[in-house]
């Protein structure tokens, strides 16, 4: 068994739960909200979902190894949970909400390791770029623990924050959203010593209603700052001042012009961008505008830290571009794989950035639906639809329901475009139109899984 992390004792005392107890096992060395990830001496926490209950699954947890499970007062007996637990030498930990005591034992777990820098950062997009970039940078002069993935989420952050250990020393997160307060609660868990939001945009408006409400959620990063910690803010974003409104602690305002080292940058298009920092050179190896304001906002945590200029060369060197993120995939024709996710703000940006490629032969855009945008749907997608009308596509296929809205501004435009809701109509249109040589943009929502297309389009193994 790997080194315990935390009593069963010290844990129930300091998180207000019960504990019932038919082990003779002092504690955990790991935890996990799926008992098929559970290891050898962890801690399950049966979480209740909307389409299982994790309560049904205490007893296979048990049998994956599991010594305790933190379960509701309300599911005891329903579940028969006791008896499970006496009859298999188990403990469990009773607490009122299995997902309120995953943060808070995440929280106070988190707090036995005081000296831990902790790196909180939010946004609309680009938190996993930053979340990377920030990382790779500050590696090189400390330890560093982050989340895996983007393992951000009310689940997600807590369990991240169950990585660190006595050497590390700093802790960079990212924090995500789907839903109200769900940034302020695993702020809560993490209490942030340095804060960025990388700007506002309307991913998710399908829960919030507005762009303001946006705001005030993802604000919430900042509500646990002391007067010496630090918040770090967009000077370009348009809310940059409502953003900086009633912060505690130090107000930093990030971007190009922000930094003094900065002298030049000089796109290298999908070979990335090329910085001079310092009077050093640097080759940046992420494409477009979006990633280089990634790149600064990662800078700016770097130098709150502090690291050295070394460092932040160093660190921007070694970045290579994420799953579906800006990925450039070479053979029969060469693929923009930028479909992990989507929104109107980056898909604009996606867009932009072929456009301004210059390449020898055609441009094709697969544009996928942009999802969980409510009742802005219409709208968002019909501006898609002409900002393609004006883009220097030779030809666009549109996937999806939602996305039909852009079909109008491409009609009106006569520019060449395809539309379908299947899957396999859209592969073989492509198939049937790309050529050798062609510049592939694909783009949509993660819902979409447009990266089937990407060995057809490419013709070899990704």
């Amino acid at each position: 068994m790997d080194t315990e992390l935390m009593s069963f004792g010290e844990l129930s005392r300091l998180i207000g739960a019960r504990r019932i107890s038919f082990s003779s096992f002092s504690g955990f060395s790991s935890v996990a909200i799926d008992s098929r990830k559970v290891k050898k001496g962890g801690l399950f926490f049966a979480l209740c979902g909307s389409v299982s209950d994790g309560h049904s699954f205490v007893e296979a947890a048990f049998n994956a190894g599991a010594h305790a499970a933190v379960v509701d007062v309300q599911k005891i007996k329903s579940f028969d949970l006791e008896n499970t637990a006496k009859k298999m030498s188990k403990d469990l930990i009773v607490v009122h909400n299995t997902l309120k005591g995953l943060q808070d034992s995440a929280r106070v777990y988190l707090e036995k390791f005081p000296g831990l820098l902790k790196i909180g950062i939010t946004g609309s997009s680009g938190k996993t770029t930053t979340k990377e970039i920030a990382a790779a940078i500050i590696s090189n002069e400390k330890n560093v623990v982050k989340n895996t993935g983007n393992l951000n989420s009310e689940t997600g952050l807590p369990l991240s924050v169950f990585e660190v250990r006595t050497h590390h020393e700093a802790g960079v997160f990212e924090l995500g959203m789907n839903r109200k307060d769900e940034i302020y609660e695993i702020a809560d868990v993490l209490k942030p010593n340095i804060a960025l939001i990388t700007n506002i945009g309307t991913a998710h408006i399908e829960y919030f209603g507005s762009k303001a409400e946006i705001l005030k959620e993802k604000k919430c990063i900042f509500k646990f700052l002391s007067d010496n910690d630090t918040a770090l803010i967009p000077k370009d974003d348009e809310l940059s001042s409502v953003l900086a409104d009633g912060v505690n602690g130090k107000v930093r305002f990030y971007g190009g012009d922000s930094f003094g080292e900065l002298q030049e940058t000089r796109s290298l298009g999908l070979d990335g961008t090329e910085i001079i920092w310092a009077g050093e050179k640097i080759n940046f190896a992420l494409p477009g505008r979006h990633s280089l304001h990634d790149a600064m906002a990662a800078i700016a945590i770097a130098r709150e830290v502090p690291v050295s200029n070394s460092a932040i060369k160093k660190g921007l060197e070694s970045v290579k571009p994420l799953f579906g993120r800006l990925e450039i995939l070479k053979g029969r024709t060469t693929v923009i794989r930028d479909c992990y996710n989507a929104n109107p703000e980056s898909t604009s940006q996606s867009i932009e950035f072929c456009d301004s490629v210059d390449w020898p032969s055609r441009k094709v855009y697969v544009i996928g639906d942009m999802l969980e945008l409510g009742e802005n749907s219409r709208f968002a997608h019909a501006q898609i639809g002409e900002l393609l009308a004006k883009s220097k596509a030779d030809k666009v296929f549109l996937f999806g329901a939602e996305i039909e809205e852009a079909v109008s501004g491409l009609a009106s435009r006569n520019r060449a475009f395809f539309h379908t809701c299947d899957f396999d109509d859209l592969s073989a249109a492509l198939s049937g139109f790309v050529q050798s040589g062609d510049l592939v943009l694909l783009k949509g929502s993660r819902g979409c899984a447009l990266e089937r297309l990407s060995e057809m389009l490419t013709g070899g193994k990704i």
